[in-house]
């Protein structure tokens, strides 16, 4: 098994003609995913590497069964893009822009929800399960199969621990990136639960930031309703007081949301806390072998 996505996960692309659609959906094909559609209104009938393109997200379901949306379009129409997946029966949602609007997120988030879809972002990249699918921007060459689960909410943080890991030897399951808004389809409370059920991931590494209470949140999870090992880092324990990470999520409010206070929710909810990020794969190869499960 994996988590959200599997070998049967079929992907369109909506905004594929573009710079970035085009390079991704050639990248996600590359890793083993199936692209099977993209989408640009005006352009339906032409091909993109080798995949269909169609005028609506509707008409891509329809014509290839398509299950799972990986969206490059431009900010100011994210929203709408997203609500035309979801409306076309499209029940996950990466959403790779950045920049978009607070109450557009907001708008995007509870339509989802109210349909039964779940959105992965914004300004994330994306989720992959290696030997099974792709669906975002993840580098494909950090990865290698195995048992590790890995959710973060910096991407670029995500591509050195994970490629750390695959150095040591060990492997991924599966790897969410969140993403860094404030409002963002998928937390750690949401994604932890799957992972809870997965069993091809026999431990979890968090990856979080200062800034927001999504790993206080989840610390609260892990001490009541999580049985895996985990190993946690979060970024940003050097900063000054008062300090802002760049993601617009990272925002430190009334004493939650600092690098101490996520360090001790965690570290008290039993996980492992690396100092820094190459400390990492070595808790986690650890942590492995001291479980018999290296």
């Amino acid at each position: 098994m994996s988590v959200l996505i599997d070998r049967d996960t079929r992907v369109v692309v909506q905004g594929i003609t573009g710079h970035q659609g085009t390079t991704h959906a050639r990248q996600m094909k590359a890793f083993g995913a199936q692209v099977v559609a993209g989408v640009t209104p005006g352009k339906g009938g032409t091909e993109v590497e080798g995949v269909p393109v169609f005028d609506s997200v509707q008409d891509a379901v329809e014509r290839t069964q398509a299950n799972a949306s990986c969206i490059f379009v431009p900010a100011p129409w994210a929203r709408d893009a997203l609500l035309e997946a979801v409306d076309a029966g499209i029940r996950l949602a990466t959403v790779v822009t950045e920049h978009i609007p607070f109450h557009d997120m907001l708008v995007m988030y509870h339509y989802a929800s109210a349909k039964g879809a779940r959105i992965i972002g914004p300004n994330c990249p994306g989720i992959a399960a290696p030997g099974r699918s792709k669906v975002g921007i993840i580098p494909n060459g950090v990865f290698r199969p195995g048992r590790v689960g890995v959710i973060s909410r910096s991407g670029t943080l995500t591509y050195e621990i994970v490629n750390g890991i695959t150095e040591h030897g060990l492997g991924q399951s599966t790897c969410i990136g969140l993403g860094g808004d404030p409002v963002v389809g998928t937390s750690f409370v949401d994604a932890l639960p799957l992972f809870e059920a997965d069993p091809d991931t026999d431990l979890l590494v968090l990856v979080g930031e200062i800034g927001g209470t999504a790993e206080e949140d989840a610390a609260e999870f892990l001490r009541h309703r999580f049985s895996k090992p985990v190993v946690a880092y979060i970024a940003g324990r050097a900063a000054p007081t008062g300090k802002r990470m760049g993601h617009a999520g990272a925002i430190i409010t009334r004493g939650r949301g600092t690098a101490e206070t996520k360090v001790a929710a965690l570290t008290a909810a039993g996980a492992r806390v690396a100092r820094f990020p190459y400390e990492v794969p070595d808790l986690v190869a650890e942590t492995l072998a001291a479980r018999g499960r290296r």
